[in-house]
């Protein structure tokens, strides 16, 4: 049986932030970098090989799940093969096939799909022409279609803290049903909150959770992701 694990995809300053938390955390942590915080893809694609010289495991993200960024995203991450990339649910599988394509076989693809209000019921319609629908469509069927292209990672955001946990169950659910072992909540997650949600992950089937903490463990006057922060995540037991 594989073993239940959780990592936590957080935000740092710079590379020398980042490096602390690295050392901090080792292999239970991935370091975003949103591609939209970036003029163009050079610059993005040198802030990710600098990390990866450095040994830090990189999470190429939208930035704020902005569908628009979809494709940069995709162009960042052929060109960098980072452990992990953030991607709307309507480009996963064109994203899937150009990491293929490279040789890819490690990195994590999740697909971001939308709660809707209703638990059991969600929203693929999460890219940048598609999000203007908001017709809803079984948990079961938006984890099978993943399971049919092979993308093996499921983002649900935003989950706003724990006050959608009945529906981050179906979800979780759904997936494993699916064969799909990772799972990634998103929005609002904080110290304060991490434990139950990630619990109910596992409680419902997850074998990898990847919860997504970023402004909650920046320090406001700093701008750094606060290395106590990190060390209480990691001292956490499930």
């Amino acid at each position: 049986m594989t073993q239940q694990k959780v990592i936590f995809n957080v935000l740092a300053k710079d590379i020398t932030n980042a490096i602390e938390i690295v050392k901090v955390a080792g292999d239970r942590i991935l370091v975003g970098l949103m591609v939209k915080s970036f003029p163009d893809i050079q610059s993005i694609i040198n802030e990710v090989k600098l990390y990866k010289d450095h040994h830090i495991p990189v999470s190429v993200g939208l930035g704020a799940g902005d569908p628009t960024q979809w494709k940069k995203v995709a162009d960042v991450s052929v060109k960098t093969i980072p452990d992990h990339i953030n991607q709307v649910f309507p480009a996963s599988a064109y994203t899937l096939g150009r990491m293929e394509e490279v040789g890819s076989t490690k990195t994590i693809i999740n697909a971001l799909i939308e709660p809707s209000g209703i638990p059991g019921k969600v929203l693929i319609s999460t890219g940048p022409n598609s999000s203007k629908w908001r017709e809803t469509v079984s948990v079961g069927l938006a984890a099978s279609m993943l399971a049919e292209i092979g993308v093996d990672s499921v983002k649900f955001y935003p989950i706003d803290g724990d006050q959608r946990l009945d529906e981050v169950a179906e979800m979780v659910k759904a997936a494993t049903g699916a064969g799909i072992k990772v799972f990634e909540p998103t929005g609002g997650i904080t110290l304060e909150n991490v434990e139950r949600i990630v619990q109910t992950c596992l409680e419902n089937g997850a074998q990898i959770v990847i919860p997504h903490l970023y402004t909650s463990l920046v320090d406001k006057d700093s701008g750094e992701t606060r290395i106590s922060d990190i060390e209480r995540l990691i001292s956490m037991d499930w």
